[in-house]
């Protein structure tokens, strides 16, 4: 059972638009006051954190996990019990996965199998996405079905992994078409497939089947086209567009641009492409190179992540998440002979706030209530969770991090609780440590040490027509449609000519 009564003391409460020394405090799971010198009767049975000269931050949300997901024949080693422990250990409290049915099978079974795995098993709220990875009449009906019925407000739509996920131009307009309709948030991986698929054929002709191939046969151009593809395709049906794990600067750029030219996209770069490069590819020890395969790939330009963090920390890219899909060396290794056999992800859920706070908030980038919107508050409110989560408010989930910005940690597998034997994060010394975490007013992780069975989390559903996302794709529903010119009927001569068939 959750913890009934919990006061926060001392802490500053930071929230995405302002920061305010104050006591929180936590009756049911629910946050019913937040001001200072709070004193809560009776004081019997109440639980007291101090967070004296402590940050008070709304618990991390990541948009983006794949926790046992069986993919290239292999299944991630995470699970939803690893993965969400691991997960609590590092700040955040939600986690949204992807429910991915293989082409022609059910969306609604993929939903219900996922769920499955994960209600056992998490240790925080939970979410899922739904990926679209053919198209019929059927997926149209199940699409409706998972909105009405399931609380699923998101769908992607991959245009890589030929023959395995990836949709055509036509499949995605109408997808696209479908998620407007339903007030839903189209996600995609933006990847040029069919490039992919040529570019290694030609590697492994070369010669090349190491790691570095991976990365050769999918440049940053083949992201950044697929990126601009989708807009333009999202854009013709006035439908909000969601750019999954942004990993090169032209894919950035282009996102950047779409928005300043008014479009409804967001771009989220994950911990891996803000914490590390591409250069890894490149390391002799092929275990080691193999280790940051995924797909779009970390890019070779050193400066990427730098780059990447500007663009989110002044509101080009919008939130963040991590790809966490982990595969130990003994996985990768099915593809030791031939790169495109080394199954694609990375590690990211314990690290990704530490990892941001380093690289944005640590390095002058941005300030600590940006820090809460791209961690937290912007994906709630992309999500329609807003502002039960990713707020610390009256009324607001207890989803909580006590946060020591002056803390250091240095990130290595073997001190993190994730399930995979390397971290591609390996020896980075973070400054910003998650000193407690609250889940729904319980303390389920404090000083290093755990307090949470698997199940306890819940998943959580979410409404169609996010406002945050769909007010103005409403607005310009109304006002932006083309009319016809209002003329008068042609009266002239009209040709006679007839063509005569052969």
């Amino acid at each position: 059972l959750a913890q009934q009564r919990l006061l926060i003391k001392g802490g500053k409460v930071v929230n995405d638009d302002h920061s305010v020394v104050a006591d929180v405090y936590v009756e049911d799971g629910v946050v019913q006051q937040v001001g200072p010198n709070l004193n809560p009767e009776p004081p019997a049975g109440l639980v007291v954190l101090d967070a004296t000269n402590k940050l008070v931050i709304p618990g991390g949300i990541d948009t983006h996990t794949h926790m046992q997901f069986p993919f290239m024949g292999s299944r991630s080693k995470d699970d939803f019990y690893t993965g969400t422990k691991a997960a609590i250990a590092g700040g955040t409290t939600m986690i949204i996965d992807f429910a991915i049915p293989e082409k022609g099978c059910s969306l609604i079974e993929a939903f219900e199998t996922w769920k499955s795995w994960a209600d056992p098993k998490v240790c925080c709220d939970y979410a899922l996405h739904v990926a679209v990875t053919w198209w019929s009449n059927k997926v149209k009906e199940e699409m409706k079905s998972l909105v009405q019925n399931k609380g699923v407000n998101s769908f992607k739509m991959f245009m890589a992994y030929k023959d395995l996920y990836m949709l055509n131009d036509e499949e995605l307009y109408a997808a696209f078409s479908c998620c407007k309709e339903l007030g839903a948030v189209a996600q995609v991986h933006a990847e040029n497939g069919e490039l992919i698929a040529q570019g290694a054929k030609k590697m492994l002709e070369m010669g090349i089947t190491g790691p570095e191939g991976h990365e050769l046969c999918r440049p940053e151009e083949v992201e950044a086209e697929a990126t601009q593809r989708a807009i333009t395709i999202a854009n013709a049906v006035n439908c909000p567009l969601y750019v999954v794990h942004v990993m090169s600067k032209s894919s950035a750029r282009v996102i950047s641009n779409a928005r300043r030219e008014g479009k409804v996209v967001y771009g989220e770069p994950i911990a891996a492409s803000l914490g590390t490069d591409g250069t890894n590819y490149w390391n002799k020890d092929w275990a080691h190179a193999a280790a940051y395969v995924m797909g779009p790939p970390l890019r070779p330009d050193p400066s990427t992540p730098g780059f990447l963090m500007n663009l989110l920390a002044n509101d080009d890219l919008s939130v963040t998440g991590t790809d966490n899909c982990t595969f130990d060396i003994c996985q990768k290794a099915l593809g030791k002979d031939d790169f495109t056999k080394i199954p694609n992800g990375v590690n990211g859920v314990e690290d990704r706030m530490s990892v941001i706070w380093e690289k944005g908030v640590y390095s002058g980038k941005m300030d600590e209530n940006r820090f809460v919107a791209v961690t937290s508050s912007n994906a709630a409110k992309i999500f329609n969770l807003y502002p039960k989560k990713g707020r610390i408010a009256v009324g607001a989930d207890a989803d909580i991090v006590i946060w020591d910005p002056k803390a250091t940690r240095t990130i290595s597998a073997k001190t993190h609780h994730q399930a995979n034997n390397f971290n591609i994060f390996e020896g980075m010394i973070c400054h910003g440590v998650p000193v407690a975490t609250v889940s729904r007013g319980k303390v389920v992780y404090e000083g290093g040490a755990f307090n949470v069975t698997a199940g306890e989390g819940k998943y959580v559903s979410r409404p169609p027509f996010p406002p945050y996302v769909y007010k103005r794709v409403r607005q310009r529903d109304q006002v932006c449609q083309p009319v016809p010119v209002q003329r008068a009927p042609y009266a002239g001569v009209v040709s006679g000519t007839s063509v005569t068939p052969k």
